[in-house]
């Protein structure tokens, strides 16, 4: 249910952090004003905010693993957040829907972009609960996190220094995380030990790929 990315080169990532430097950041809530967790800084300048989901959604789209994993239908163009010191973002699920200028999207999946070193923050890690497991995610700069929108998840308090990731949500092709994971796991196991199984056998694992597929896509 959760996907770690090696995402973005240095170069890539150093071009994010100087189009964060020259942009403007606002307070967070103006993106959801009634939020009473939602403490933290997020880009608000045009021609910034284009360059930086460009090359954000560009290299998810490029990425294998994520394409592989996610199902990718839809996803919303990555924005850069930034957390200073005594800033967090409490508990929360994402919004099931997320409006956009073409089409509102479906938040079936969520994804944190990391960008700031790991030891340029002291805090600031993302906080993941599913059931009585506990996950904490505070990768370095460039590797992704990606994770259903429906788990509980808080960004910890930053204590010291400054955290900035960019967040996307996506909707995918397969909607039930349940049926999503068996066939991403379906896919990888054909890819892995396709090749070493007879034709026969090899093209009736595809029917059944290509059948699930037909039967969970919405």
């Amino acid at each position: 249910m959760f996907k770690q990315l090696n995402l973005l080169d240095q170069a890539q990532v150093n071009q994010l952090k100087q189009i964060a430097e020259k942009a403007q950041f606002v307070d967070g809530k103006i993106s959801n004003p009634h939020s009473k967790v939602k403490n933290n800084l997020q880009l608000h300048d045009v021609e910034g905010y284009k360059q930086s989901s460009e090359i954000l959604l560009d290299a998810l789209m490029a990425n294998r693993e994520f394409v592989d994993f996610a199902f990718p239908e839809q996803v919303a163009p990555p924005l850069i957040t930034r957390y200073k010191p005594g800033m967090n973002y409490g508990l929360h699920a994402d919004s099931a829907i997320i409006p956009l200028p073409d089409a509102p999207l479906r938040s079936d999946l969520s994804c944190t972009i990391f960008l700031s070193d790991v030891k340029d923050s002291v805090g600031g890690a993302l906080h993941v609960t599913q059931g009585e497991a506990s996950m904490r995610f505070k990768g370095p700069p460039g590797t992704a996190i990606v994770y259903p929108s429906s788990t509980l998840h808080e960004v910890e308090p930053v204590t010291d220094g400054e955290r900035m990731v960019a967040i996307t949500f996506i909707q995918s092709k397969i909607p039930d995380v349940t049926n999503r994971n068996l066939l991403y796991e379906l896919n990888e196991v054909a890819a892995l030990e396709g090749h070493n199984m007879s034709h026969a056998n090899y093209t009736r694992m595809q029917a059944i790929q290509y059948n699930l597929m037909r039967k969970w896509m919405r």
